[in-house]
């Protein structure tokens, strides 16, 4: 499902009719099904966050230093050196911030088995704005500072430093290139866009850190005539290129080639939801578990240069898996016009909304709407024994996707399915949860679904008693 499927999702115009919650009693548990031989993701490693934590208040500290070994007493005190000064420690920092952003979604396997991607992107989302900050304020202490000491006028020193100053230009570029990251990652305006502009603006981004990276190794007090300085500079950057070109561009293009993904059958599942089924090579060895996602390129007209994010609805198994889509923009709507021989490439898998976040014997799975997509996968892929029951959650009985997979996967464990159906307006998910999951602090709770809903869901099962770590949903942005 793609990120404005999964979290900017409107709920949809519900009928005036009372909500019902309808409890879908499980018979005996039937045979299983056959046992399949694939590779699991890498296991999580919660030591990595301490050690890359470490790393990146060394990084901090290093990039300070550089700021204070390139001023002197003589400097802060000449007419406008403080402002200069300040503004070169703004210059440093922001560029610094925007290496550690960058990071933290480039998608990088290790360190999103041991963080979850929910949490890198909180915290991308955090720190974004103070790169932004840092940049402005580089800019204009940077012309304050210079302006004092040409006794000049602002505006004035603008346009020489633009004219003048080799750089500046550039440097003035990437500044509105990253400002207009920034602006349009605000929930508001993204809201308004749609997701394939968006992504199209964030690609600016990469230019705007060539930009910056050549306008301070060139013209930074730091950086000229100090070759140390330089090289540890150049390497950070250099190795923050090489770690998102191999996890964003080749690792994706080998397993893209390893696999040789094309559309088997495209196959309608209800209003405005298609399943896309895939055929492809050596699927046991590809390290994806239920409730992950990938980032799909459809390699035809109109679609091949922009990747989407949508979850696994059924694992690998038999040399296929499937993706399942609702209609909620351009992108998905042209999945249902696939031709079969389709070739896919992809990178992911991701996130970590998967088995391995289970703290606890029992489960509750909660989806809705295209959000039971990865609930379905999810639910294949727990461990025997576990203690499922599973909430579905419509405004009608034909919203909710895959319903009879998943109901026979919860009659299979000898499991609970509840679904609630009717209008949110009557919707009380405290009353449901003390009703049908009076359990729920002893288990944990996977979600997933409209943002909205999910925000209400979780605020529900933390005042039943559910402690935040046992609550896990998973973020499809960047």
């Amino acid at each position: 499902m793609s990120a404005a499927a999964l979290w900017a999702e409107p709920e949809p115009r519900e009928p005036a009719r009372p909500a019902a919650d309808t409890l879908v009693a499980a018979p005996p548990a039937a045979p299983p099904l056959p046992a399949t031989h694939r590779r699991r993701p890498a296991a999580r490693r919660p030591r990595v966050v301490d050690g890359l934590a470490a790393l990146a208040g060394l990084g901090l500290g290093v990039t300070v230093a550089l700021g204070i070994a390139a001023e002197s007493s003589g400097s802060l005190r000449a007419p406008g050196g403080l402002a200069t000064a300040a503004g070169r420690m703004a210059g440093l920092v922001a560029a610094y911030t925007m290496v550690v952003v960058v990071v933290l979604v480039a998608r990088v396997g290790p360190l999103e088995r041991a963080i979850g991607q929910d949490r890198l992107v909180a915290w991308h989302g955090r720190l974004g704005p103070w790169p932004l900050v840092l940049v402005v304020a580089h800019g204009v202490l940077i012309t304050a500072g210079y302006a004092q000491a040409a006794h000049d006028g602002l505006l004035h020193q603008v346009g020489q430093l633009i004219w003048s100053y080799p750089g500046v230009l550039a440097s003035v570029v990437a500044s509105v290139a990253l400002i207009a990251a920034g602006v349009t990652s605000y929930r508001r305006a993204r809201r308004r866009m749609a997701y394939e502009t968006w992504w199209s603006v964030h690609l600016y981004t990469y230019l705007a850190l060539l930009l910056a990276f050549s306008h301070q190794v060139d013209t930074g007090a730091s950086f000229v005539g100090h070759p140390g300085a330089r090289t540890w500079w150049t390497a950070l950057w250099i190795g923050t290129l090489a770690v998102v070109v191999g996890f964003r561009l080749l690792l994706p293009a080998w397993r893209s080639l390893r696999h040789g993904l094309r559309v088997a059958e495209v196959r309608p599942e209800g209003p405005g939801a298609v399943s896309v089924l895939l055929r492809g090579r050596a699927l046991d060895r590809l390290p994806v578990a239920g409730g992950q996602f990938l980032q799909w390129r459809f390699l035809r007209r109109g679609l091949w240069w922009q990747a989407h994010p949508y979850s696994l609805s059924a694992l690998p198994r038999d040399g296929r898996l499937r993706i399942t889509v609702k209609d909620l923009g351009d992108h998905s709507r042209a999945l249902s016009r696939l031709r079969p021989g389709t070739r896919v490439a992809v990178e992911g898998p991701y996130g970590a909304f998967t088995p391995a976040s289970r703290t606890r014997d029992g489960v509750l799975l909660v989806g809705a709407g295209v959000g039971i997509t990865p609930v379905r996968a999810l639910l294949e892929d727990l461990p025997a024994g576990t203690d499922v029951v599973v909430l579905l959650r419509g405004s009608a009985v034909a919203d909710l996707v895959l319903r009879d997979e998943v109901r026979a996967e919860v009659r299979r464990r000898g499991g609970r399915v509840h679904e609630l159906v009717g209008p949110r307006a009557g919707l009380d998910l405290r009353r449901a949860l003390r009703t049908h999951v009076p359990d729920v602090a002893d288990r944990d709770v996977f979600l997933c679904g409209p943002e909205g809903f999910m925000t209400a869901f979780e605020t529900a099962a933390r005042r039943a008693g559910v402690p935040p770590h046992q609550i896990h949903h998973e973020s499809f942005a960047f």
